[in-house]
């Protein structure tokens, strides 16, 4: 995902309470964004709809390639769209298309964790281990004003191996384990790392919502495969 561009004062050259401003708009709807995926998920995953739509999506390798295919295809509109400098409708748009898409991906994951795995701390757990690391780097980055920039090269070839093991585990049919997960996290902390630094750095005054969206699409990788570990113990 990449920094918008826009026709704007970098945040790290606006005045100090512009600023500010747009900092707390980012976190912001960074909160919304969070808010707004907890209540879909919650409603869908009660609905009638869960069960034949996890049935759908996990039918078969190729039906859950499908589902990451549409997802990527989602996403890369939603950026797309939130990283419009010209239409604020659209901008609210793209990070609202990606809330859900989010939501729906989720969906079997959290379907299984919440009836199947007999523990109903696992998904508390696992959102509060995602808020103590994701506070954690946040404060590490807001404290040491340290530009991640650095990491962009970094986070795409990790980013890309990690979606040609995913693509090989669905096409040769092996199961990617707790090491793959464990290096996942790792990959989602690096994110986080680098989108905090934008926040700070580079992006443009006025692209809260295309940075609220980085962020969140950072936190939701990282709370799937923190929960997937934990599933993976209690197996």
């Amino acid at each position: 995902m990449s920094i918008p561009v826009a026709q704007g004062v970098i945040a790290a050259d606006a005045p100090d309470a512009e600023r500010a401003a747009f900092i707390r708009k980012t976190y912001a709807h960074l909160g919304g964004a969070i808010l707004l995926f907890v209540v879909l998920e919650w409603a869908l995953i009660h609905s009638p709809l869960a069960q034949p739509m996890i049935s759908t999506m996990l039918g078969g390798r190729l039906s859950w390639a499908i589902v990451l295919g549409a997802f990527m295809g989602a996403s890369w509109v939603a950026d797309r769209w939130a990283r419009n400098a010209q239409s604020v409708a659209m901008q609210y748009a793209g990070l609202a298309l990606y809330v859900v898409a989010e939501t729906v991906i989720f969906l079997p994951l959290l379907y299984i964790a919440a009836f199947l795995m007999h523990d109903p701390n696992l998904i508390p757990t696992a959102g509060l281990i995602t808020g103590l690391v994701f506070a954690g780097l946040t404060a590490s980055v807001f404290l040491t004003g340290s530009d991640f920039s650095w990491m962009r090269q970094a986070l795409t070839v990790g980013g890309l191996a990690a979606l040609g093991l995913i693509a090989a585990s669905l096409l040769f049919g092996f199961t990617l384990g707790t090491l793959f997960a464990a290096a996942m996290v790792v990959l989602a902390s690096g994110y986080i790392l680098y989108y905090t630094s934008n926040v700070l750095h580079h992006y443009p005054i006025g692209s809260h919502v295309a940075a609220a969206l980085a962020l969140f699409s950072a936190v939701a990788l990282l709370f799937w495969y923190i929960l997937r570990i934990l599933m993976s113990r209690r197996r």
